[in-house]
């Protein structure tokens, strides 16, 4: 199709049509659109909330009722129409008689048909864009009201229940182009609602503006469409899920499509196919950000190579399964099986066979009644045993060119040891991977696999910001750092930060919070702090006073909490070392401190130095856990801990050397926020010790989440207790320990650093400051994300996207990728959150430049 028509066709949901700032946006676009030398074709839904008022109204009339549905649906629109400043009473009298009319009809004879039912939710749009056009004129913007159902012809979908759900004629229309030729420049017309043939009303259905605004495009052979909505474009994830949810820049018209069928709720997957056949190009933008990019949707993806996208999910899946010996090698069964669900009008989604058995999955769908299920149940035990399965939910790894990724799944699908899953099903267009899980388990699944698969790149061209960055509530985001220790502190650190330095500054407050949550857990024997994460002499006095031991990995840094704590007992101070050598293990074992073996070499090469002494052995459960395969210290690979198959010598040798065998130990890896993992992790010790009678002490590892940019939330200690609780009253012979390091020092520290330069090329923009890798090296390490924020301009509104980089000669000193930055200036205080755990203890003087500093509040 030849798009020359010189239309933009612009959709408002009924979020971006309920007030007065809403219009105002509205009118503004119009105007640049106008400016453009464009015409304009504005299509937009029922106000927010009406349609399910009149939904509601329905219902209640029915019953003999709906005065209350009708008066709160007449109030809204008449407070809308005061805001607007045009007058409401007489503007939508007609519609006002009209639903008066109607309810008085239902009420009379107590059937809701579907004819009736499309009359009356239609006056949801009519009345919307009567006030919008009013406004419009007030504003002095020359624009024509169109009746929607005088140019979309209704077509019954396959499925649709009396013109519920239709579909449309979305061919060029040259009568429409012809009757708006030569009129005003801006048209306001319904979404949601056609004409039936015989001339009443139809609807489209659940995202029905959606829709109406395609088809109105490929009528007109408009340039490009635009959808405005309460989000700035397709997420890799729902945002509600995890705040490092993507946007996501761009996507070809089959990626959209899979997308939005597969449970992203930003666009009606009919919506694409209209625009796709047009060749028409189409964005989402969000009505209260407009000035964020969203996304584009059109025949040209971001990236030709395979890439994942997204990861969605979708509530409500039915599942079905037919299993008989007859359907081997029966040529025809598929087409009798599947004869009843089109009898029935429901839609099969996923098909999954084997030789004696095929699982279809159903979406959810308000057709989908007990009476329809029931009678479809019915019909299908004739041909085969039938399981019906309710309330799944289906997990979609979306992406072009999947089975080109499958190698990179691999750590991902350790999730599934966690989310049994019931079906999978590989798209034959090779965009998603789906699995179908329990009910349940769809969100955390989503979020998991989202967190290990969607890796954004250095000047990424697929993915934008994340929904964190952006702002969680677009309608009153709210400021960066709200809550947080340092918004508070905020002047405190300003003043410390050196004029051509860096420093790390950590808040004992904090420490001293998060300390006293762990030694507080009602059911645990023995926390410790992990001092790896942070080694400063306040955070170990400040844990040690809470409560807390020290777990140490090397004697120096047993001598330096020591040194920090002069009155530590030995018993206080726990011993883990790795690949230590002899004269260390020697010195903690006669200091008398707990010792912790993770390989037979010790036992095998050193057997004196173990006679007489207590010790534990930390197990490798081969179940990786953690937010980043550098920090997951279990699974096949690790270099941490004995093997099941090590266990039998272990304890012979043990018993050769005159040891004894006291404590296990599992630390599976970091920044693990189900509660569920310590329950695993336990019971998993509990069955080792079995066969060990010495043990008394079961060492549950460390890893607790903490809040994070990535979108990981701290973990929650009630729940976490509750756990251990479980764990004391099934087995009180046992100790139980746990030895978090992040959980005490992350939130507590933040990195502060001067801004050196600015740059802005083509392709990118940068903020350089006075550190980078050589004080922080985890993003560069472990792909960590922490929040950016300028501090000296901590209010200021976003101006750019840029990264964040340091003086480093690496590529890889890129502290922040695509970050929202005010307009900053040379001399600006960056801070950088989240610093206080493996930040200055994993710095160096790389380039011969000094690693930041430290200060304590």
């Amino acid at each position: 199709m030849s798009n020359t028509h010189n239309w933009v066709v612009l959709k408002f949901g009924g979020t971006s049509v309920k007030s007065l700032a809403d219009w105002r946006v509205i009118s503004k676009r119009i105007s640049e659109v106008k400016a453009a030398g464009k015409r304009v074709f504005v299509v937009h839904s029922a106000v927010a909330t009406i349609s399910d008022l009149l939904d509601a109204l329905v219902s209640a009339a029915v019953a003999g009722d709906g005065e209350a549905e009708l008066d709160a649906i007449k109030t809204r629109h008449l407070e809308l129409a005061a805001e607007l400043g045009v007058d409401g009473e007489t503007l939508l009298a007609p519609y006002f008689e009209e639903l008066t009319r109607l309810r008085a009809g239902l009420s009379l004879t107590g059937d809701a048909s579907p004819r009736l039912k499309a009359r009356i939710m239609a006056q949801g749009e009519l009345m919307a864009t009567t006030l919008g056009q009013a406004w419009l004129a007030s504003e002095g913007v020359a624009s024509r009201w169109l009746d929607a159902r005088d140019h979309l012809s209704a077509i019954p979908a396959p499925g649709a229940r009396g013109y519920l759900a239709c579909d449309c004629v979305h061919d060029q229309d040259d009568a429409l182009l012809a009757e708006l030729d030569g009129g005003p420049d801006v048209i306001i017309t319904q979404g949601f609602i056609a004409r039936r043939e015989d001339g009443d009303t139809a609807l489209l259905g659940r995202g029905g503006s959606d829709t109406s605004g395609a088809y109105f495009a490929a009528k007109l052979g408009a340039e490009r469409i635009e959808i405005w909505t309460d989000v700035p474009g397709f997420f890799s994830a729902d945002p509600r899920l995890t705040g490092a949810a993507r946007q996501i820049r761009s996507l070809a018209y089959e990626e959209a499509h899979e997308l939005a069928s597969m449970g992203a709720g930003v666009l009606h997957p009919r919506a694409i196919p209209p625009v796709r056949a047009a060749g028409i190009e189409m964005q989402v933008l969000c009505t209260h950000k407009p000035e964020l990019s969203g996304t584009t949707i059109s025949a040209t993806p971001s990236e030709d190579t395979p890439r994942m996208k997204a990861v969605s999910v979708k509530k409500g899946v039915r599942l079905i399964t037919l299993e008989t010996d007859g359907m081997w090698r029966a040529s025809g069964f598929l087409a009798e099986a599947f004869e009843p669900f089109a009898r029935h009008g429901v839609s099969i989604d996923l098909v999954s066979t084997s030789e004696t058995s095929v699982t279809v999955s159903l979406d959810d769908d308000p057709g989908l009644t007990p009476d329809v299920v029931a009678a479809l149940e019915d019909d299908l035990s004739k041909i085969a045993r039938v399981t019906l399965i309710e309330n799944c939910a289906a997990v979609s790894m979306v992406g072009r060119g999947v089975r080109a990724l499958l190698a990179q799944l691999g750590p991902a699908m350790e999730a599934f040891a966690h989310y049994p899953v019931r079906l999978v099903s590989q798209a034959a267009n090779d965009l998603n991977l789906t699995v179908v899980v329990d009910g349940d388990q769809g969100q955390p699944l989503c979020r998991r696999l989202h967190d290990q698969l969607i890796q954004p790149k250095p000047m990424d061209k697929t993915f934008g910001p994340s929904w964190r960055e952006i702002g969680e509530n677009l309608t009153g985001s709210q400021p960066a750092g709200t809550g947080t220790w340092w918004r508070e502190k905020r002047q405190a650190l300003l003043d410390l930060c050196p004029v051509d330095g860096a420093t790390y500054v950590y808040d004992l407050d904090t420490v001293r919070t998060r300390a006293s949550s762990v030694a507080g857990l009602k059911h645990l024997d023995r926390g410790w702090y992990a001092m790896k994460a942070n080694g400063h002499p306040d955070m170990i006095r400040t844990a040690v006073e809470a409560g807390l031991g020290v777990e140490c990995v090397s004697i120096n840094e047993v001598k330096a909490a020591q040194k920090a704590v002069p009155d530590l007992t030995v018993d206080r101070i726990l011993f883990t070392p790795n690949f230590a050598p002899k004269a260390e293990y020697a010195e903690a074992l006669e200091m008398g401190v707990h010792v912790t073996l993770d390989g037979l070499h010790p036992l095998r090469a050193w057997p004196e130095i173990f006679k007489g002494r207590k010790i534990t052995l930390r197990i490798n459960p081969q179940r990786p856990e953690g937010h980043h395969k550098h920090v997951r210290t279990a699974g096949p690979e690790a270099k941490f801990g004995l093997h099941a198959a090590e266990l039998d010598e272990a304890k012979a040798l043990a018993a050769q050397a005159g040891a004894i065998i006291n404590g296990l130990h599992v630390h599976s890896g970091s920044g693990i926020s189900d509660p569920d993992h310590w329950r695993r992790v336990g019971l998993f010790l509990v069955e080792t010790a079995r066969s060990m009678p010495d043990v008394e002490i079961l060492d549950l590892g460390g890893g607790l989440s903490v809040d994070e940019a990535s979108g990981v939330r701290r973990i929650d200690m009630a729940a976490l207790d509750a756990v251990l609780g479980d764990l004391k009253t099934a087995h009180p012979q046992y100790q139980f320990w746990i030895e978090p390091g992040r959980y005490i020092s992350a939130e507590s520290g933040v990195l502060l650093a001067r801004v050196t330069q600015l740059k802005h090329t083509p392709d990118a923009r940068f903020v350089g400051i006075n550190t980078g890798m050589n004080s922080l090296i985890r993003p560069a390490l472990y792909g960590a994300r922490h929040e950016i924020v300028n501090l000296t301009r901590l209010d200021d509104d976003p101006a750019y996207i840029a990264d964040i980089v340091g003086p480093i000669c690496e590529t890889a000193d890129r502290l922040g990728a695509q970050r929202l930055m005010p307009d900053t200036k040379e001399g600006d205080v960056i801070l950088i959150a989240n610093g206080g755990a493996y930040g200055r203890v994993m710095s160096s003087s790389y380039n011969m430049r000094e690693p930041a500093g430290e200060a304590t509040l």
